[in-house]
C-alpha cells in the first residue's frame, strides 16, 4: 500500500507503508544513524511519541529477539527506513523487524529516500510529521506539538519494581528507563528498586537506598518544574547518577537551563571527551535537548564531558555534592562500551560513601 509522510515543513515523501495506517499518525520525526540496535532503537522508552528514520539503507537483517528489549514494548509512534530486510538470519530471533513493528500496531513506512528525508531535518530541525495512506487533506499543524505533551506518564512505572541482590540498593527514578541500566547495575551486584518519577521524598527515604539514578526518558525536562525542589533535596541526600534526561532535570534543579538542539543526538557513535583526563568515549545517546553552558551557576557544577561535533555539555560532577551525570548512555545498549566504566565509578561512590573529586 502507498504510504505517506507528511513534514510540519510541507515536505512530502511517498513510499510504502505497513501496519495499520487505517488513520493517521502523528509523531515528532527524528533519525537514528546507528546501522544496528533497531530493537534497542524501538524499545526504548526515549523514543515514545516519535517516529524514527533509520539512516542506515538497510535494516533488519538480523532479525528480532528474545533478551534486546529496552521496555516491554516498542515505543515510537511510526518507523521509515529505506529497506526492511524481509528475512531474520541470526539463528536466535524469533520474528523479522517487520513482524515486530506489526505485532506492536506500530505502522513502517518503507522505500523511502531515507537520505533526502534527513537532509530535511537536518535543516529543519526535528518537526511534527504524519503518516498517511491519502496526504490529501493532512495538515501537520493540527496536532498537538509532541514537545507539549507530557509523555513520562505514558512510561514511568507505576508501584515499586525491586530487582536483583547485593550490598548496593539504587534506587531508579523511573522516567522512562531502559532495561539495560537495571541488568548493568544487576549484574555489577546491586539491588534496583525502580520508582515513579513523582514518589514522594519520604517513601523514597524509607527504601533506604544507598544511591539514586535518575533515568533517561522522554520529552522535554521543563514539564517537570514543579518537582525540581525533591530533587535537589534527594540528590543532596545520596550519591547521585543522572542520565540523559536525569542529566537535565538534576542541572534544572540547581539553577541551570535547558535548550532543544535542532535535529538531536541520536546514534551510537557519539564522540564524548572527559575534560579532566582527556579521554575520549564514542557513545550512544538519544536526546533533543542539552544544558545551556552559560546557565550553570557559579559554585554549583562544573562540566565534566563535552560533545567533540558540536562542543555541547555531555556530563556535570558537582563542587559539593555526590552528583554525577551524563548525557550519553553508559549501558551502551546499543552501541560501543567505552563509557561503561561511569557505572564502576558510581558504585565506587556509594562504597567509599562519597568521591574524590576529579576536577580541578
Amino acid at each position: 500500500m502507498k504510504g505517506y509522510i507528511k513534514l510540519e515543513s510541507g515536505e512530502q515523501f511517498e513510499g510504502n507503508i505497513d501496519g495499520n495506517i487505517e488513520q493517521e499518525v502523528y509523531g515528532e520525526i527524528v533519525f537514528f544513524t546507528g546501522m544496528t540496535g533497531y530493537q534497542e532503537v524501538m524499545t526504548d522508552p526515549s523514543f515514545h511519541g516519535q517516529i524514527v528514520v533509520f539512516t542506515y539503507p538497510l535494516i533488519g537483517n538480523y532479525g528480532w529477539n528474545e533478551t534486546d528489549y529496552e521496555s516491554m514494548k516498542p515505543q515510537p509512534a511510526g518507523l521509515v527506513i529505506s529497506e526492511a530486510a524481509p528475512e531474520a538470519f541470526h539463528y536466535e530471533a524469533k520474528k523479522t523487524m517487520k513482524e515486530a513493528a506489526a505485532d506492536a500496531g506500530i505502522p513502517l513506512v518503507t522505500d523511502i529516500d531515507t537520505r533526502s528525508l534527513t537532509k530535511s531535518i537536518r535543516e529543519k530541525g526535528d518537526m511534527g510529521a504524519v503518516l498517511t495512506n491519502d496526504p490529501t487533506d493532512v495538515n501537520v499543524t493540527d496536532y498537538e506539538p509532541i514537545g507539549e505533551k507530557m509523555l513520562i506518564d505514558d512510561v514511568t512505572v507505576k508501584e515499586p519494581v525491586t530487582s536483583g541482590e547485593g550490598e548496593e540498593h539504587i534506587v531508579l527514578i523511573d522516567f522512562g528507563y531502559k532495561q539495560s541500566m537495571v541488568r548493568r547495575l544487576n549484574e555489577k551486584g546491586c539491588k534496583v528498586t525502580v520508582v515513579p518519577y513523582d514518589m514522594e521524598e519520604a517513601e523514597i527515604e524509607a527504601l533506604e537506598p544507598d544511591g539514586l539514578l535518575f533515568s533517561n526518558g522522554p520529552g522535554n525536562p521543563k514539564q517537570l518544574q514543579y518537582l525540581l525542589p525533591r530533587y535537589r533535596n534527594l540528590s543532596q541526600s545520596y550519591s547521585t547518577l543522572g542520565i540523559c534526561l536525569g542529566h537535565q532535570l538534576l542541572a534544572l534543579a540547581y539553577g541551570g537551563d535547558t535548550e532543544k538542539l535542532r535535529f538531536g543526538h541520536r546514534g551510537a557513535n557519539q564522540p564524548v571527551q572527559d575534560a579532566y583526563s582527556n579521554k575520549v568515549f564514542m557513545t550512544s545517546q538519544n536526546h533533543s535537548y542539552v544544558v545551556r553552558e552559560n546557565s550553570l551557576p557559579a559554585g554549583e557544577f562544573v562540566v565534566q564531558y563535552k560533545n567533540i561535533n558540536d562542543d555541547s555539555i555531555e556530563g556535570l560532577a558537582h563542587m559539593n555534592h555526590d552528583i554525577v551525570t551524563v548525557q550519553f548512555h553508559p549501558e551502551a545498549h546499543p552501541g560501543p562500551a567505552d563509557s561503561e566504566e561511569i557505572f564502576d565509578q558510581f558504585l565506587e561512590h556509594l562504597k567509599n560513601k562519597g568521591r574524590e573529586k576529579t576536577y580541578a
